[in-house]
């Protein structure tokens, strides 16, 4: 009996798919949505559990704020500014940003609250006073702040403002985008636009005018902090070395010194160019000059087109000279509003000539332009060496007046308050752990005792599959997914490949078994005596006669077997069961010798056994 072949799986697929079920079930989230829920609440790691408000000696620090304790006032430390803008229109000039003291949208350390800016598209203030004025003496300056963009940032800033000490800023509810301040600092971004600000406003010694000196932007990009939705941790230290460095989550991202590498510099240069002095008109700046020597060549002609028509292309057969290309809209109506007097006579519009559709082309016949050969262009004259050459002028110099030499720009101005004065395109901002001390320890150990137990809590909670491939991928699923597709398109041909393979030995081993089949099964005599009919009808006259001599002997073996089939038919199961070895021995005697074999009988002995089987 034929065997059955069943279709099989390739490996390849069956590992593809494999594959994706694990990606599935291993890409659970453990935090939930971002509003923040209960599995959130209960997913809290030992680290939140154990968090308490940082405290710190207090005379260590000017400013040390952790909101824990201000979510139900946060005017108790802190003053919203009532001031109106200056140069904005009436609408869009007040300070009516809402502030709020509030726990993150995705909850992190237990009991632990932050200042969240709750608008957007609104100027906000905010500022509170240090405990005592920073002087700029022999000690650093350490500034260090946290920032969550909780819904990211497309447009605006997140940075603070450590305010001057003066008369400006006394009531703090006038705060604004004017009052005077020492530094500022923190990221800001809009677009592609991305910074992390360090400015510092220094007073010039010889005229107390005071300039804003901006940092030189950082070697690396900032990005993760405007997207990943992550607290992030900013600190800058100031030196009276005047170094400085600005880490970002313990790493530093930018250092360098505030005499070299702040724009403009600190210190003017102490020689300008004279404003008084004039280029002469003699002076020869021109390195080349054209030769004087030179003459155009003989066989130079100017006016050689740079294209030509080409003479070798001809016209091809079937292109209609009389037929326009375009032709009149016979289903175009004049429209019922067209007035003949104001728009003109009205005709209808142009459309594509039907009849070019099938021809070569329509109307003007031209043939194509090529590069001509003889084009060579104006001719110039080569250039060579200025033998008057005097170099390329630039004006004198003059001393600065208003050169000054400051070595110290670290000394500035006092520090009295902090702020925050920003606009941004994005809401629920939130700021928190703000310290201003002159120890790097002391901000360190805040820092262990508020955000690395931030940082530590979030990495267990972002323990799935999922997460680490966001991470990976810079938060960038789309463009990574284009980059898989592409990508698959090799495996998934030859996944393709390898399964129209298999059909196709599928269907070769369906029609060699359907073969077998029809071999193996008995023809009935009718069926076989016409083939017989055929066959000597086809078969020459010589292998015909041939064939009737042996006739005879063919005939008595067909009349032996017709016999045994009827006393087959008339014998009990016993009998039936006796007869198949009975054929197989006639087959084995008729394989052996020359003599002709009818396959009809050999076919109804096999016919016998099958039989014989169905009935078991």
């Amino acid at each position: 009996m034929m065997k059955l072949h069943r279709p099989r799986w390739s490996a390849l697929p069956f590992r593809a798919v494999l594959l994706c079920a694990v990606l599935v079930l291993n890409c659970s989230t453990v935090y939930g949505d971002d509003e923040g829920s209960a599995d959130v609440e209960n997913a809290l790691s030992e680290d939140a559990e154990l968090y308490v408000t940082p405290k710190v000696d207090a005379s260590r620090v000017y400013f040390a704020e952790h909101f824990d304790d201000l979510f139900d006032d946060v005017e108790k430390r802190w003053t919203k500014s009532k001031a109106i803008k200056d140069d904005a229109a009436e609408e869009v000039a007040k300070y009516d940003g809402e502030w709020s003291v509030e726990q993150p949208q995705r909850p992190i350390l237990s009991n632990d609250f932050g200042l969240v800016l709750k608008s957007k598209a609104k100027h906000a203030a905010i500022s509170s006073r240090l405990n005592r004025p920073f002087v700029f003496n022999e000690k650093p300056l350490v500034v260090q702040y946290e920032v969550n963009l909780q819904e990211g940032q497309e447009c605006g800033g997140s940075y603070i403002k450590l305010l001057s000490a003066g008369d400006e800023t006394k009531d703090l509810k006038n705060f604004h985008d004017k009052t005077p301040y020492t530094i500022m600092f923190g990221p800001d971004k809009c677009g592609n636009d991305v910074k992390l600000h360090f400015i510092f406003r220094h007073v010039n010694p010889v005229n107390g005018t005071i300039t804003e000196k901006h940092c030189n932007k950082q070697k690396d990009r900032l990005d993760d902090p405007f997207k990943d939705k992550r607290p992030h941790l900013y600190q800058l230290i100031v030196r009276p070395d005047n170094t400085y460095t600005i880490n970002v989550d313990h790493k530093p991202i930018n250092e360098g010194s505030l005499l070299t590498s702040f724009t403009p510099a600190v210190n003017p240069p102490a020689e300008i160019d004279d404003p008084e002095d004039r280029k002469p008109q003699n002076w020869d700046d021109r390195e080349k000059i054209p030769d004087p020597d030179a003459t155009k060549p003989d066989d130079w002609n100017e006016d050689e087109p740079a294209q030509i028509a080409d003479p070798k292309a001809s016209k091809p057969a079937g292109w209609l000279d009389d037929v326009e290309e375009m032709v009149p809209d016979s289903n175009a109506v004049k429209p019922d509003d067209w007035d003949n007097d104001m728009d003109g006579e009205w005709e209808p519009p142009l459309i594509p000539n039907p009849l070019c559709e099938k021809a070569v082309g329509c109307g003007l016949w031209k043939p194509p332009m090529i590069a001509n050969p003889s084009y060579k262009g104006k001719w110039r004259p080569p250039l060579i060496a200025n033998v008057n050459y005097q170099g390329k002028w630039a004006p004198r110099k003059i001393p600065n007046p208003d050169f000054f030499e400051d070595l110290t720009p670290f000394r500035m101005i006092s520090i009295a308050a902090v702020g925050i004065e920003i606009w941004s395109m994005s809401n629920d901002i939130l700021f928190d752990n703000i310290l201003i001390s002159d120890d790097v320890a002391v901000a360190d150990e805040w820092a262990a005792q508020t955000f690395d137990l931030k940082v530590r809590t979030l990495d267990r909670q972002a323990q799935t599959l999922w997460d680490r491939t966001m991470k990976y991928i810079n938060y960038k699923p789309a463009y990574w997914t284009a980059y898989f597709v592409y990508c698959s398109i090799p495996l998934i041909a030859y996944v393709w490949f390898l399964w129209s393979r298999r059909d196709k030995e599928a269907d070769a081993k369906a029609e060699v078994g359907r073969r077998k089949k029809m071999e193996d099964s008995p023809i009935p005599s009718g069926e076989h005596e016409d083939e017989e009919l055929k066959q000597d009808t086809d078969m020459p006259p010589l292998l015909r006669s041939t064939s009737s001599a042996d006739g005879s002997s063919n005939a008595e073996v067909d009349d032996d077997q017709d016999d045994e089939d009827d006393e087959a038919e008339e014998e009990d199961d016993d009998e039936e069961v006796e007869l198949a070895p009975e054929v197989t021995a006639r087959e084995e005697e008729a394989s052996s010798s020359d003599a002709p074999v009818d396959s009809k009988y050999v076919e109804g002995g096999e016919g016998v056994k099958k039989r014989k089987a169905r009935k078991d």
